[in-house]
């Protein structure tokens, strides 16, 4: 209660308010692939597109290959950009 406070005065203080994160969870490229039902390769091409502000983000561990994660912001983005990327590819064949 007491942090909580101090929190507040600081952020009121200054007249400036802190961003606080909100993504409590990121999805692997395997798992978004496999829920979306398209390759991990065809995903990687698509997310290649995308920024971090756009939800995207690696994830590393012990070993020195990192994993594309996706937070349910980025999924929806990715998912949008698959449909323009399928629009345009069906488009083009015309």
């Amino acid at each position: 209660m007491e942090l909580a406070r101090k929190q507040q005065r600081r952020a009121s203080a200054g007249g400036l308010t802190m961003h606080v994160n909100k993504v409590d969870h990121v999805t692997t490229i395997d798992r978004v692939a496999a829920q979306l039902g398209e390759s991990v390769d065809f995903l990687h091409d698509i997310a290649n597109e995308m920024d971090i502000e756009d939800g995207v983000i690696w994830v590393y561990g012990v070993g020195d290959d990192g994993v594309l994660a996706f937070t349910d912001f980025a999924v929806e983005n990715l998912v949008e950009l698959i449909e323009i990327h399928k629009e345009t590819k069906s488009h083009a064949k015309r």
